[in-house]
């Protein structure tokens, strides 16, 4: 997504926006990283949980929440000036996942949100973007009272490529999911371009 405008010295500027998706499994922190980090009102699609839905929805570590995402969220941060981020937070429960290829359509990558207690609810947004090949970051969301593993220890126990960034954050933090976002853009950025060269070489 580009719109072009001319500055106040007559010269063609094109400022961009780039389209980032925020994964996970359910109750990880999609919906608090892009309220925290975006700069306008997020959009957000939650419903209360009902009794049915908690007969399929895994609430184990997570017996607080009582709201979830039923198609998106959206939120939008400016990274510097000329670069905006347009985040799209996905549902989590595997009965939304036909929102996923949609949602996934000319995104520049994404963020896997993991938290540690639940880590086996992140493989199937890792192989998701792994399958498609959408360049990814995996954010660990450092909850209170979870205990610490370090970027190499979750590496290893996702099984991911080799080069997969594994960031430690904080959802409720602006700058640490800013700081996220920033990792991404220049991970898939390096992935893109080594990309097209290998196209023309």
């Amino acid at each position: 997504m580009v719109s072009e405008h001319c500055d106040a010295t007559g010269g063609d500027t094109s400022p961009l926006a780039l389209k980032i998706l925020v994964a996970g499994g359910f109750g990880v922190g999609k919906t608090t990283m892009v309220g925290a980090v975006s700069e306008i009102k997020p959009l957000r699609t939650e419903e209360l949980l009902s009794q049915a839905g908690r007969s399929v929805d895994d609430t184990e570590g997570v017996d607080q929440k009582v709201t979830t995402t039923v198609a998106m969220d959206f939120g939008r941060i400016t990274i510097r000036s000329g670069l905006s981020l347009y985040l799209f937070g996905t549902p989590g429960q595997d009965r939304f996942w036909f929102l996923w290829d949609e949602l996934s359509q000319g995104a520049l990558g994404a963020v896997v949100l993991a938290d540690t207690r639940r880590l086996e609810d992140c493989f199937p947004a890792v192989d998701y973007f792994e399958h498609r090949h959408i360049p990814f970051v995996v954010a660990v969301n450092c909850f209170t009272g979870s205990r610490t593993y370090g970027a190499q220890d979750v590496s290893r126990a996702l099984d991911l490529d080799g080069g997969t960034p594994v960031v430690l954050c904080d959802a409720r933090d602006r700058d640490s999911g800013k700081e996220v976002l920033i990792r991404l853009v220049e991970y898939a950025g390096r992935m893109h371009t080594a990309r097209l060269l290998d196209s023309v070489g």
